[in-house]
């Protein structure tokens, strides 16, 4: 028999869906968007560099997000914000003229005629996304494919940072959407701030001067459960000694915390929690990961990249790749390759994180995966996506 509890949670479910349809018999605001990111966990990603450049830009669009209920205190004060799943939230996406998204809205809403939906993305595929996980059984048999063409359905624009990623996105989401090849907006950030912010966003982050920082950023496997590092943080950072600092950013799937090491371990800081990626990329003189798409961002700022990859023949085999990130050819790999953690401090020690051949790698890796970056994305999006004020 189900609880009081559950009786509620149905009653209230449905009778805002009741009124939502209510709601899409308004007019369409013409001054209103929707904002969205990384379901729903707060401002973040290309739609917080869109929000932020078209208050600029264009300011009789009023901008409102989606936040769940658990991540509403990652929202900065003074930014207009509804829970997803509110009567303010329904009657947001019921009238709203502008939608824009990293990933989707929760509840399925029903677009209008009238309704843009600008699709952002949030990261370069490396891995296999949409239709082509149908060929890996493991992600197929919790992957609603249906579901995702419905979604792709809704969309008006697709926004690509690179040929890659539009050359994927027209295979593995179908569609009649517009293709914006114009860059990723969340990379400004890497052509705009100037020596002294960054010193600021060190500073902040405890980084002592003179330090070298390294951010240690590996991404989500769909074949573990929880955060499991393919190295040792705290055995990196006594390895390279007291001039280097580890970065520690776990996949967001993860929390708001890596788990690793004591509070204050030396040589070690847990940036997981911290609400801006980009800034973290900034503090950094290097980034180690392993198949993430923070890879192709940090690219923007022509700062050594190591890729650090024991599992490679697992991932690949798990999950799929679009091309060899260990294959040493140029525009494939952004530098040096390390499979053990001897392998990692030895790229430091001997100083080839910062060599001629991988600085002649990274140059082709960020040739190949940011010609649009430029500082100017955010720009470029906004004025083709968002009409102009007539009044």
């Amino acid at each position: 028999m189900p609880t009081r509890a559950t009786v509620k949670r149905y009653v209230r479910k449905h009778a805002l869906r009741a009124v939502y349809r209510t709601d899409l018999r308004r007019p369409l605001d013409p001054d209103l968007a929707v904002y969205g990111a990384y379901w729903n966990r707060g401002v973040a990603c290309n739609p917080a560099a869109i929000h932020a450049k078209a208050r600029e830009l264009r300011p009789h669009i009023r901008g409102l997000w989606v936040v769940s209920s658990r991540h509403r205190d990652r929202m900065p004060a003074g930014v207009p914000y509804v829970i997803e799943g509110s009567r303010p939230y329904w009657r947001a996406m019921a009238t709203a003229t502008y939608l824009v998204n990293n990933s989707s809205f929760p509840g399925g809403f029903t677009k209008r005629t009238g309704q843009r939906y600008l699709q952002t993305h949030h990261g370069t595929p490396l891995k296999t996304m949409g239709l082509d996980q149908r060929a890996y059984p493991a992600l197929a048999r919790k992957t609603d494919f249906d579901k995702i063409l419905a979604h792709v359905g809704q969309w008006d624009a697709s926004l690509s940072a690179n040929p890659h990623s539009t050359g994927v996105w027209d295979r593995v989401y179908p569609g009649t959407y517009e293709r914006l090849d114009l860059g990723y907006p969340r990379n400004d950030v890497y052509f705009t701030t100037t020596p002294e912010e960054i010193g600021a966003i060190r500073a902040a982050l405890g980084i002592a001067e003179g330090r070298t920082a390294l951010l240690y950023a590996p991404t989500h496997r769909d074949y573990r459960d929880g955060f499991v590092p393919d190295l040792d943080p705290e055995r990196l950072a006594r390895e390279l000694g007291p001039d280097y600092v580890v970065l520690v950013r776990a996949h967001y799937f993860y929390g708001r915390s890596a788990g690793i090491g004591a509070p204050g371990a030396p040589g070690v800081i847990d940036v997981t929690g911290h609400p801006r990626v980009e800034e973290l990329c900034l503090a950094a003189d290097a980034l180690i990961t392993d198949y993430s798409s923070l890879t192709f961002d940090y690219a923007c700022l022509d700062r050594p990249i190591v890729v650090h990859a024991p599992d490679w023949t697992a991932y690949r085999a798990a999950r799929g790749t679009y091309f060899d990130l260990l294959s040493g050819r140029p525009g494939d790999t952004p530098g040096p390759v390390t499979t053990t953690p001897a392998e990692l401090a030895g790229v430091f020690r001997t100083g080839e994180w910062r060599s001629p051949e991988a600085a002649a790698l990274r140059t082709a890796f960020r040739e190949r995966f940011c010609p649009y970056d430029d500082g100017h994305a955010a720009e470029r999006v906004v004025r083709h996506f968002f009409a102009p004020s007539v009044r």
